[in-house]
């Protein structure tokens, strides 16, 4: 604990995120118990921040609230998968296709690129792919879409954890992170589309065989 007294929201939001990047990281794993007396000892904090972070994780679905079990780091499923990735496949091309016709930047997303290629570990490699791809939703030119993404990516990067620990594939997927970035780059924004949303559906058809996804039934696609 600091000698020196912060304001309690800070403290919510210091342990709001260290809970989240252990969570989106692989260290605490779908099912764990998440004790509030034990969190704050972790974090030298009183039970009072770590119980409104866990009520905000709760409401961003990373985490589950039962009246019985307490709180746990939320299952990864095919159902969660599924509704996950639908709205990620029916929004996500749209937004970068989009950004590309803007001629919006992305040198955001090529920063990224680079950090997940120089990442030590998977951890690393995680929240740089998390911020690849919000670098090419966000300059969109449309807020809400942007915020409508925002609101899944924490559930995507969950699911994406959950697929590494059991069959990494960053390799191939640090490619396809390669060849949209080459078309948006290049002012191909119906091509760098196609291509994202090829590389969400084959991640999750690869992870989640049963799932499927709405979108993928519509296009046909893989």
């Amino acid at each position: 604990m600091t000698s020196v007294p912060t304001p309690i929201p800070s403290r919510t939001q210091y342990v709001l995120e260290e809970i989240k990047r252990r969570i989106l990281t692989g260290r605490l794993t779908p099912g764990q118990a998440l004790v509030e007396t034990d969190l704050a000892a972790q974090f030298g904090v009183s039970k009072t921040p770590v119980r409104e972070a866990l009520k905000t994780l709760a409401g961003t679905g990373l985490v589950v609230m039962s009246q019985y079990k307490g709180v746990t780091v939320r299952m990864v499923d095919a159902d969660m998968a599924r509704e996950v990735y639908d709205v990620r496949l029916l929004l996500e091309p749209e937004a970068l296709k989009r950004a590309v016709r803007r001629g919006a930047s992305l040198d955001a997303a090529r920063d990224a690129l680079t950090q997940a290629d120089q990442a030590t570990d998977t951890a690393e490699r995680s929240l740089a792919n998390r911020e690849f791809h919000r670098a090419l939703y966000v300059p969109c030119g449309n807020p809400l879409l942007g915020r409508m993404l925002d609101e899944v990516r924490d559930q995507a990067a969950l699911v994406s954890a959950v697929a590494w620990a059991a069959d990494p594939s960053w390799e191939r997927e640090a490619g396809e992170h390669q060849e949209i970035l080459r078309l948006a780059l290049a002012g191909d924004a119906d091509g760098a589309a196609r291509a994202l949303h090829a590389h969400i559906a084959s991640f999750v058809e690869r992870a989640f065989p049963e799932a499927g996804t709405a979108a993928q039934e519509e296009d046909g696609q893989a």
